[in-house]
């Protein structure tokens, strides 16, 4: 029988729940045992799909199409464990289910209330978790730990439902089989000199009353926990002085964070308490990891020109493929937060001025639009490194259309349904879609790039498999134009009806893409395609660093710049 962590969070919000969750599986992988993992959110959302960059981050795309939390990013750029729809489950998911058999009839005219049909449904998709297989290898291993983390904060009236369901689930399973994990905040009070319990004593003094007395508490503080205080806090908190755990917060990298839960015996102490009899994880490829993030061979600064830059989680998975790249060529990179509207105001001459290279990322909404066409045409003119990624794509369309083609007052017909070159357009199938979550080009889709291309010598190979989501595509009208004024068109879906990347050929290195290979890439094995546009911004530094006379040379900093590592 498969084995339940149940992950839970007080005191506050934002305690690194996700990250906490990702480090345990993957140590647990290191030993050898199969890990699924599933986030369980409490919002009535049915899925983020919808949410603002914002409120929510990211929407991290997996293969099978759904659209879910950016959790899950850290959960598949930590572990090898196959995640698909049931890894990702909201109060809206389930509530929608438990009136879909209502209405069917499946409940024989019972009352239906939060216990126990709510409870029952929100169990089923957890114990789901433990039978499921590997998509690529049906027939693979069974399932040894499922690790279900449970958004939100406990005293949260949205989490009670999912918080009743897993205080019940030991019932079902037997309680050998599951293990409880409270993730708590130890605060240092500068003014009193002194890490304060409390918060923690009353975080798990709620989750007892609901009836969970936890296994493991996980302390998130700034400063080391002395062992007086972790004896005060077992004692309050009535567990083992060894299942309190510090997890001091992380200046350097969060590629730390498993190394740090190793160093205390976190990992052993879960299999000791589910009874799994394992070897000692091998971290050694982790620790050179950190070796190469601590002892960088360049250093390099990439400006992302986008929307939602002053929300850092808006970009996770970018800020985090452009890190795993870095990693792969020994670089440090210092990436500047770029507001797309300020290059509308102040011009991409003064904000991009000394960037070794520039990214546009995707996004939704015209706010910002111009800005990030303007940038695309500092770096083609300036020669410049280019990557755009989905709406990225669609804008570098739109600025070669407008500044070689010759296509006055081309664009997208997302924002300008009047444009007399719509070289952007809805898909057909798009265009009778009225609801707004879970309708657009969703998911992995294969693609063909053409021999000999950029794309294709970065990927290694000719064909492809990457995740979209977006509803406009290149509009095929204006294909042979484009390709006449030297415009590559390099991936194509297999029927050749879709582009799915474009590059110039006569550019140092400009590459733009439809999907989005940032939800690809691991810190042990960057996407090929990042690794090629941060190689490309360190040869451009060099050549730079050979020119001091340059007028773009190093030397502007924005104020936005932050180290990235």
């Amino acid at each position: 029988m498969a084995k339940h962590i149940f992950v839970t969070g007080g005191v506050v919000s934002s305690l690194g729940k996700g990250l906490t969750s990702a480090s345990v599986a993957m140590l647990l992988e290191k030993r050898g045992l199969s890990v699924r993992m599933q986030k369980l959110d409490p919002y009535l959302n049915i899925d983020p799909g919808t949410m603002s960059p914002y409120q929510h981050g990211e929407v991290y795309v997996l293969d099978d199409g759904s659209e879910t939390d950016l959790d899950l990013g850290h959960y598949e750029r930590f572990t090898s464990a196959p995640l698909t729809r049931n890894s990702n489950y909201t109060t809206g998911q389930i509530y929608l289910r438990v009136i879909n058999k209502e209405r069917r009839g499946e409940f024989l005219g019972k009352t239906v209330q939060v216990i126990p049909h709510v409870t029952n449904e929100i169990k089923s998709v957890i114990a789901k978790m433990a039978d499921e297989r590997d998509p690529n290898d049906p027939h693979g291993k069974p399932v040894d730990v499922v690790i279900t983390e449970i958004g939100g904060t406990v005293g949260d009236i949205e989490s009670l439902p999912f918080l009743e369901a897993i205080r019940q689930f030991p019932i079902d399973v037997g309680k050998e089989n599951c293990l409880f994990m409270h993730l708590t905040l130890v605060p240092y009070l500068k003014a009193a000199r002194e890490l304060k319990t409390k918060p923690t004593q009353h975080s798990v003094g709620q989750l007892r009353q609901i009836g969970i007395a936890p296994d493991v508490l996980i302390c998130r503080t700034e400063q080391p926990i002395s062992r007086e205080d972790r004896e005060k806090i077992a004692l309050f908190c009535n567990v083992h002085v060894d299942s309190v755990i510090e997890e001091r917060d992380k200046d350097f990298s969060i590629y730390e964070v498993p190394l740090s839960l190793v160093s205390n015996k976190l990992d052993k102490l879960i299999c000791d308490k589910l009874g799994l009899v394992t070897p000692e994880p091998n971290v050694d490829d982790w620790r050179e990891l950190l070796q190469r993030l601590r002892h960088p061979n360049h250093e390099i600064s990439i400006a992302v020109v986008g929307k939602y830059a002053e929300h850092r989680d808006a970009y996770k998975s970018i800020y985090e493929a452009l890190d795993h790249a870095g990693i792969s060529h020994r670089a440090q990179i210092r990436i500047g937060q770029i507001r797309s509207e300020e290059v509308e105001t102040e011009g991409p001459e003064r904000l991009l001025a000394g960037y070794d290279g520039v990214l546009v990322p995707g996004g939704f909404g015209e706010r910002g639009i111009e800005g990030k066409v303007q940038a695309i045409r500092f770096c083609r003119e300036r020669g410049v490194p280019f990557f755009g990624v989905c709406l990225g794509m669609q804008c570098a369309v739109v600025e070669f259309a407008r500044n070689v083609a010759g296509l006055a007052d081309a664009h997208s017909s997302e924002f300008d349904k009047n444009t007399p070159h719509p070289v952007i357009c809805l898909l057909d199938e798009q265009r009778a879609v009225t609801n707004m979550g879970g309708t657009m080009r969703l998911g992995a889709q294969p693609a063909k790039l053409e021999p000999g291309s950029l794309a294709a010598q970065c990927y290694g190979r000719s064909e492809i498999n990457e995740r979209h989501r977006h509803r406009y595509e290149f509009n095929n009208q204006y294909r042979q134009q484009f390709a006449a004024h030297g415009l590559r068109f390099s991936g194509l879906s297999p029927d050749g009806a879709l582009v799915e990347s474009v590059e110039l050929p006569a550019h140092p290195w400009f590459l733009a893409v439809q999907f989005h290979p940032e939800f690809k890439s691991k810190p042990t094995a960057s996407h090929p395609l990042f690794a090629g546009f941060v190689g490309a911004a360190v040869q451009h530094r060099l050549r730079r660093s050979e020119r001091p006379s340059d007028p773009d040379a190093a030397g502007a900093q924005p104020k936005t710049e932050e180290a990235h590592t």
